[in-house]
């Protein structure tokens, strides 16, 4: 089987390097196309021997980059072609049907209940979403809420299937010496409590809610791992209230294996909080080309005492899983991962309401608990990237089977089950891409 992904761009975020762990374990022969952006992931999706093409889009709307995609479906032959996120999604499966492929899986990573891949959903958002739709074959959600969403918007039930997300656990256990080396290197006491967040900062993730719960907590430290356009404002508001020595902005932070986190890889700030980030610590200001070897997500989620993901909108929640693998006691406003499923399965994982003031008095609660490392819960097993790959083969496969019955002209197969590893036990409309 031969499959071409087509994703947005290869920059930066959880789809990226999610598409980057499920090439290393499909037993196809993969390609990828990425529209625009081809950053640290593509560079790490080439290194593991998959090769990558960069379309070179301009914009949202160059419609010149839809007969370069037909193009290249054709001249690849083929089976499959698998689209990932938003732009490339429209784009894709347009692109396959004029190149005549008929087998079209569309994963769906990002799509919340008021925003798609961290930003506002309009009318004629769905509304293109909708039309190029059925141009496809079949729809993958990475969890139910996610599923649940696109049958409310009109997306007929026997074309979606969950397959949800998945890491590479032990990847993230707890380093007790990692812990030591990097505190010492980012000029935390080692006695200090240190929470922290992993994300792509932008509006929707709310870390500004993180931010200003901390700056209540003295002595209380910060790591915040990720850039995007919500950076200066993070730091305005460390300034404002007087935190700005406990508010540690990495900007993006290499993920060893996985791709990078919020961006190209950057240094870790000088002691010295938010405002040292600011300049070599942060994301795009950062210097070229240093290395300062140790300063990854596992090495991090070692480092810190407790993991807050406060975004209330998430369609799977692949930071609170990575927390989670690594023992740590986890805030979170959304996790479709965890919300889905018994309390038993993730004892660790604690819902907070929205509130500034209530995560504020969650995070002091740890801090009196003085909050050991937890054992790695059920939920971690569950969600192995293995799993997710397997699932996703037998979609291709019922896709393919689909696209066949149809140039035959008889009725295609019915639909599959929902793959195990998700259930539970017992504005333009391009702007969003």
């Amino acid at each position: 089987m031969k499959v071409l992904h087509v994703i947005t761009g290869l920059d930066m975020g959880g789809a990226e390097q999610q598409l980057r762990l499920l090439l290393r374990r499909l037993p196809a022969r993969c390609e990828v196309v990425t529209l625009t952006n081809p950053g640290p992931v593509a560079a790490g999706i080439e290194a593991d021997g998959t090769p990558v093409t960069h379309l070179g889009m301009t914009g949202d709307r160059d419609l010149r980059a839809l007969p370069r995609l037909a193009a290249l479906i054709r001249a690849g032959g083929y089976d499959l072609v698998h689209t990932h996120l938003y732009r490339a999604c429209v784009y894709g499966r347009i692109a396959a049907r004029m190149a005549g492929v008929r087998a079209v899986v569309a994963t769906e990573h990002s799509l919340g209940d008021a925003v798609l891949e961290g930003r506002r959903l309009t009318r004629g958002v769905r509304a293109l979403y909708r039309a190029t739709e059925r141009l496809g074959t079949t729809t993958v959600a990475v969890s139910d809420t996610v599923a649940a969403r696109l049958r409310r918007w009109g997306v007929p039930g026997q074309r979606i299937h969950v397959v949800p997300n998945g890491i590479e656990a032990h990847r993230f256990g707890f380093d007790p010496a990692a812990r030591a080396v990097i505190r010492a290197r980012l000029g935390l006491p080692p006695d200090a409590f240190v929470v922290g967040g992993v994300g792509r900062l932008v509006a929707g993730k709310r870390f500004d809610v993180l931010v200003r719960a901390v700056t209540q907590l003295p002595g209380v430290h910060l790591l915040l791992a990720g850039d995007g356009p919500e950076r200066m404002r993070l730091l305005r508001l460390a300034e404002q209230f007087g935190s700005a020595d406990r508010i540690h902005l990495l900007g993006a932070v290499g993920d060893v294996g996985g791709g990078d986190v919020g961006g190209s890889t950057a240094p870790p700030p000088s002691a010295g909080g938010a405002s040292a980030s600011a300049g070599a610590g942060a994301g795009a200001s950062a210097e070229p080309g240093i290395d300062v070897p140790g300063i990854d997500v596992p090495g991090l989620l070692s480092v810190i005492d407790v993991c807050v993901s406060p975004s209330p909108d998430e369609a799977f929640g692949l930071a609170v899983l990575e927390a989670l693998a690594s023992g740590l006691h986890v805030l979170h406003g959304s996790c479709p991962a965890v919300d889905e499923l018994p309390e038993d399965q993730a004892p660790g994982a604690r819902r907070f309401s929205p509130g500034v003031q209530r995560l504020a008095d969650a995070l002091r609660e740890l801090r009196r608990e003085g909050p050991d490392r937890l054992p790695v819960p059920p939920v971690v097993r569950r969600y192995d990237i293995a799993r997710s790959a397997e699932a996703l083969m037998s979609v291709y496969e019922e896709a393919l089977a689909t696209a066949r019955a149809r140039r035959r002209g008889t009725a295609g197969p019915g639909p599959a089950p929902t793959p195990a590893p998700s259930s539970a036990p017992a504005p333009s409309p391009l702007s969003n891409s």
